[in-house]
């Protein structure tokens, strides 16, 4: 079950409060919430690989690591994927 994401607002809310309403509405709240097209572990999946394949490894990438394992994925598997994909993202 998706939770409701309120991150965007609290952090950016004020200073870009169009970003924070497109991260926690539709981002969070209309994507990650289609469970019947894609489950949440797989989601977790493919949104890590893209991070990565972007060298974005910073917070946000810990968020959605931490996301990950919370929706199924084991820490072999992670392992794995990103072992996986980094012979992929150059």
């Amino acid at each position: 079950m998706a939770v409701k994401q309120t991150a965007g607002r609290e952090a950016l809310g004020e200073f870009a409060p169009k970003f924070a309403e497109l991260n926690d509405d539709v981002l969070f709240g209309q994507v990650w919430s289609q469970e019947d097209k894609l489950s949440l572990r797989d989601r977790s999946i493919v949104t890590v690989v893209a991070l990565m394949a972007q060298g974005l490894t910073d917070s946000s990438f810990q968020y959605h690591l931490t996301t990950a394992k919370n929706n199924g994925v084991t820490k072999t598997e992670i392992a794995e994927i990103l072992t996986h994909a980094a012979f992929y993202a150059g």
